[in-house]
This record gives structure tokens, C-alpha cells and sequence, in this order.
């Protein structure tokens, strides 16, 4: 079985972020980080070279296959920010509605910039996504 590469780290969120050339993707990763460590009441970490995580939790699929991961999280990408709703969106319809304009794939959330959506429907997507993989 391959080895899963992106992995918890302790590289520096704040040098992470900072690195990022352009001003609006860095200010609104910046107010993301803000955001989701509100919501979940943990500090922000490095996964890999390029997603920023919060908490964690070890998953175990029926083919044997385990690992870690975060509960929620994102990465400033060149295209997008793509946020990680980990129970995938089909139970936040009404949300998904209400958010503004974005992209999503099976358990992730693509966004050009912050000013595309509504923030007060996002953080409640992550709250209720965060509650969801904690089991509240």
C-alpha cells in the first residue's frame, strides 16, 4: 500500500502564508485561518507542504488501509482556495445554496476569493462540518 504523502508537519504556518505573492489570496488565507481556528478551537498546522489543517482524526477504511488526517482545512492554491469540508456537502444543501459562487468536488470547496461569497454561511459550514467529523 502507497504511503499517504501529505502529512502533519511542524513547518510554519506564518512563513507558509506570508510566502504567498499575491496580496488578496494571502489577506483572505489569513482571514480563513482566522476563521476555521475560531470554529474549532485549534491551532493551525502544516500538512504537507501546502494545506493548512486543523485538529485531527485516524480513519480506517475496509480495505485495511489507515491514517491520519484533519477535521478541516484549506490551501491557497494558485487557481483557488480550496477549503476541506471532510463529510463532503450533500447534508448542507440550504447552506451550498446560500454561500455564493463556488466550486465543489467530493469533499472539497473551491473559491476565488472571499468577496465571491457570504463568510457568515461559510464559517456555519464549517462549524456544522467540525461537529459532524467530532461527532457533536
Amino acid at each position: 500500500m502507497a504511503e499517504l504523502k501529505t502529512k502533519l508537519n511542524d513547518g510554519s504556518v506564518t512563513d507558509y502564508l506570508n510566502s504567498i505573492t499575491h496580496d488578496g489570496k494571502r489577506q483572505d488565507s489569513w482571514t480563513i485561518v482566522e476563521m476555521m481556528q475560531n470554529v474549532t478551537g485549534k491551532e493551525p498546522k502544516m500538512w504537507g507542504d501546502s494545506i493548512i489543517g486543523f485538529g485531527s482524526y485516524h480513519y480506517k477504511y475496509a480495505s485495511g488501509r489507515e491514517g491520519d488526517w484533519f477535521v478541516v482545512g484549506f490551501a491557497p492554491r494558485k487557481q483557488n482556495l480550496t477549503l476541506y469540508i471532510m463529510p463532503g456537502f450533500e447534508r448542507y444543501d440550504g447552506l451550498m445554496q446560500k454561500l455564493g459562487k463556488h466550486k465543489t468536488g467530493k469533499s472539497c470547496l473551491y473559491i476565488n476569493k472571499l468577496t465571491d461569497i457570504d463568510m457568515t454561511v461559510l464559517e456555519e459550514l464549517v462549524r456544522q462540518s467540525v461537529e459532524h467529523m467530532e461527532g457533536n
